[in-house]
């Protein structure tokens, strides 16, 4: 995936599971894309990498979840690391089918959230 389908896919529906962050949001292909990143701020670059690796192969087990037309992210959080693999595949289908029934947060709402009305 490119820089601007991770924008856009942040633009689209959220799930959160220990570990990571889905974002999903329709696509033109398809075939889905599935992008991974980890930020800096979670660890060094070998962590990073184990990060983005059980991420790729929880992905693989659920690859039969994603849906054509659609764009996924999985933001990576240190967590990913010290979760049981079952665990993570299970968050992983769960938030998929999070994605996909609308009850995901979806595009945030203008304006600032601390308002008091």
């Amino acid at each position: 995936m490119k820089r601007r389908e991770f924008l856009r896919a942040a633009r689209g529906s959220r799930a959160g599971r220990a570990g990571f962050s889905l974002q999903a949001i329709a696509g033109a292909a398809e075939v889905p894309g599935l992008g991974f990143t980890v930020t800096r701020k979670t660890g060094n670059s070998p962590e990073r990498s184990r990060i983005k690796r059980r991420l790729r192969a929880a992905s693989e087990a659920c690859s039969s979840q994603f849906r054509p037309h659609h764009d996924y992210v999985l933001i990576g959080r240190r967590e990913a690391l010290t979760v049981p693999f079952e665990a993570l595949v299970e968050g992983l289908s769960g938030a998929i089918a999070r994605v996909h029934a609308g009850k995901a947060q979806s595009q945030r709402p203008p304006g600032n959230r601390n308002e008091t009305q």
